[in-house]
């Protein structure tokens, strides 16, 4: 096998996307789907800024209509060391996405030798959403959160898109899926400048607790199975999992709260 050799003109550089349509491979986003199909979707996704960088986290059910899916799917992925990205809306475009977003930014890294910017990151992601338009005005809707440690500024930041690629930062925090209205609204209520880790981990909880309370296509805690919330917090240390035991601690203390002010399980 040799390498595909180009011209001035129509070197694809850095971007592997551009260099499997150069060499006519097929770029697998977008697709000629029938929104008759029963598409198996992802939910609820959040991200909160807190001192030390970004918490990201994600409910663990998919849907296909009425139906559950899948129990403990999984939607907080690493885009690279120092961000990640989530995914709400249909879940097999959604995951296509993320592993060509994780391609693209190694391939820019091999070629380059250099790591893109957190800015340049969500524009190449805000790319991809913008070329699944076709397949999401059939119904298969991808709509991520990208989040990151700006190693620049030295500060976590948050980045939300809309269906035909539009890049927007979020200043403190932001939710998105069937049930981000109601986990924006918990997170709101909860947030202050400068939180600490385990708060805002237990505010990222608390929204998708308040979520899955309202909307059926949100999992909550599943205690029998021991399915929780996938939760990762983006760092100048990098993009770290909070270990599953950690999650079901701030889980079960959030329960007792509940249920000490009153409400009903």
């Amino acid at each position: 096998m040799t390498l595909p050799w180009f011209t001035a003109g129509n070197d694809p550089g850095p971007s592997f996307s551009e260099l499997l349509r150069a060499t006519g491979a097929e770029v697998p986003m977008t697709g000629d789907g029938q929104s008759n199909l029963n598409v198996t979707h992802g939910t609820t996704i959040v991200a909160i800024k807190y001192g030390d960088g970004v918490v990201m986290a994600g409910d663990r059910r998919a849907t296909e209509g009425y139906s559950i899916a899948h129990r403990a799917i999984e939607k907080v992925f690493p885009a690279d060391r120092f961000s990640g990205v989530s995914i709400a809306g249909a879940a097999g475009p959604a995951m296509d996405m993320v592993r060509l977003f994780q391609t693209e930014l190694e391939h820019y890294e091999k070629v380059e030798g250099a790591v893109l910017s957190l800015e340049g990151k969500a524009n190449k992601l805000s790319q991809m959403i913008k070329s699944n338009l076709p397949a999401a005005m059939q119904g298969f809707v991808v709509v991520p959160i990208f989040a990151g440690y700006d190693t620049r500024r030295r500060q976590g930041r948050i980045f939300k898109y809309d269906v035909t690629g539009g890049r927007y930062e979020e200043a403190d925090f932001h939710s998105t899926g069937s049930g981000g209205r109601d986990a924006r609204t918990a997170i709101k209520l909860g947030y202050r400048e400068g939180l600490e880790r385990a708060a805002a981990i237990e505010l990222a909880i608390e929204g998708l607790y308040e979520a899955a309370d309202e909307d059926t296509a949100t999992g909550g805690p599943d205690v029998v199975r021991g399915i929780y919330p996938t939760v990762a917090t983006i760092t100048g240390a990098g993009f770290e999992l909070v270990p599953e035991p950690e999650v079901a601690e701030h889980f079960e203390a959030l329960i007792q709260r509940k249920a000490a002010a009153g409400h009903q399980p």
